[in-house]
């Protein structure tokens, strides 16, 4: 499994920097005036099921069943809101069907139900908006070259 983690971790690091090589790219569309509004509500609930996923179990983990695919749905919808250049439709556009087809195939699997406590759900919010908070103010711009207020 840490052979597996470090490859996937590579790959991800790969598209990553494949992504900032392609800046600027030609815009396949424009996208709305609403997007980056959109893009930073979508971009919190995102944040808060990511916590969901890899906290401890509450209510919205066993309501949602999937919290990490509804992540990456939520992160790469609100990202394609916001931009409408060609390397983001790739890169945004693949998660998106990925997590979407990945959904729909774990649909009919049954998930052990544990104990389920309301701390999970308080941990995941809370969590989830000091992340949302970092990454908004200090840890986008550093980490992917563009301030998040840039767009607006």
């Amino acid at each position: 499994m840490g052979l597996y983690s470090i490859v996937s971790g590579a790959g991800f690091v790969l598209m990553l920097w494949g992504y900032g090589l392609a800046r600027p790219s030609e815009n396949i569309y424009t996208p709305p005036d609403w997007g980056v509004h959109a893009n930073m509500g979508l971009m919190l609930l995102a944040l808060i099921m990511l916590m969901v996923a890899y906290g401890p179990r509450g209510y919205i983990k066993q309501f949602v069943k999937h919290p990490m695919l509804l992540a990456v749905i939520l992160w790469s919808a609100g990202h394609l809101m916001a931009n409408g250049e060609m390397n983001a439709v790739i890169l945004f556009g693949s998660f998106l069907a990925f997590a979407i087809i990945d959904r729909i195939a774990v649909s009919g699997r049954d998930i052990p139900v544990k104990k389920v406590t309301i701390i999970g759900d308080i941990y995941a919010v809370i969590v989830g908006v000091a992340v949302y908070f970092l990454l908004a103010k200090y840890l986008h711009e550093m980490m992917f070259g563009v301030p998040v207020m840039a767009a607006m």
